[in-house]
Parts: C-alpha cells; structure tokens; sequence
C-alpha cells in the first residue's frame, strides 16, 4: 500500500528519523516549525532558514539536553526584532551564510543539517572571534537564562530577597547538582 509520504519521495523511516534529530526544525513559508515540540516561530526580518540556522547554534553554544527547542527559539527571537535594522540585519545574515559555506565545504550541508553537535561546535570554533558569533553568544546568555519557564529544569527557584534571603530557603540545598 502506498502511502501520501512515499508517493511525495520521502518514506515514513526518513521522516521519523528527522523528528529524533536537530533537523527536526523545519521551515514552512515564513516560520520554523517544530513538529515534535508542537510550535512555531514567524520570523518576517530574517529568512526562516536564517532562524532555524540561530535556534541550532544557539543550543550548540549553550547544550542543555532537558531544554525543548522552544526556549532556544524563544532566545533567539530578539534577533529577528534587532534585523529590522539593515545594519543588524547584515551581520545575522552574513555570519550565518558564513557558518553555511564552512558547514557545506566540510560537510556538504548548511550548518543545522550537520548531524554530529561535535562537528557543528568545531564550525562555531572556527568563527568564534567573529562579531557575529560574539554578539549571539553575548546576547544568548541572558535571553536563554532570563526565561523563568527554564529556571525548574535547572532547579532555580528565582529571587529569594522579597521571601526573606537564602539562608532559611535553600542555600545549603545542592541537591540540584
């Protein structure tokens, strides 16, 4: 029995195979879809492979394994608002067609299809001291870490000044190591 998947070229292996992967981002149109995770991110200043392109590095540069995609994306959407401005624009764009043609000439794919996140962490290496990997690395830092949705998984429970401090809440409790 042919199935809709098989006769458009891809078989139902391939595609399952996608979801367990990095790759699983995919764009459609103007957004990166996360089918897995169920959600979507319009971007309308950076192309939408531009953006699956930032989502990936940025879980390369920070790798948490318990962290969705979603807040990587949801850290990654300040850039899409700052390429507005052309000049901003241009350093996204171009750092990432940069990372693009290393990962191509290595790999024979663009940077979010290298399988291996130690292969892509060596492509990052290669542009570390580049202003544009400096400024996602530099901005990534606070918008990962300042979504309160991830602080759980890290076992932070947030402020304690307005509870009182940390002595009668927790600062012995190491637990979360």
């Amino acid at each position: 029995m042919t199935t809709l998947i098989d006769r458009r070229g891809v078989s139902r292996r391939t595609l399952l195979a996608g979801f367990g992967a990095v790759g699983a981002l995919m764009v459609s149109g103007v957004a990166v879809l996360s089918p897995r995770e169920a959600w979507g991110l319009e971007v309308a200043n950076l192309k939408p492979e531009t953006m699956r392109t930032l989502i990936v590095m940025a879980r390369d540069v920070y790798p948490h394994d318990r962290i969705p995609n979603r807040y990587y994306a949801i850290a990654m959407k300040p850039y899409e608002t700052e390429a507005a401005d052309p000049a901003a624009k241009a350093l996204i764009e171009n750092g990432v067609s940069t990372l693009d043609t290393l990962a191509k000439g290595r790999y024979g794919v663009p940077y979010a299809d290298v399988g291996w996140e130690e292969q892509r962490t060596s492509l990052l290496r290669e542009i570390e001291d580049s202003a544009f990997f400096q400024k996602v690395r530099g901005g990534l830092v606070v918008s990962l870490y300042n979504q309160e949705e991830v602080w759980p998984i890290f076992g932070y429970e947030g402020a304690s000044a307005e509870k009182g401090g940390y002595i009668d809440r927790g600062f012995d409790d190491i637990a979360w190591l």
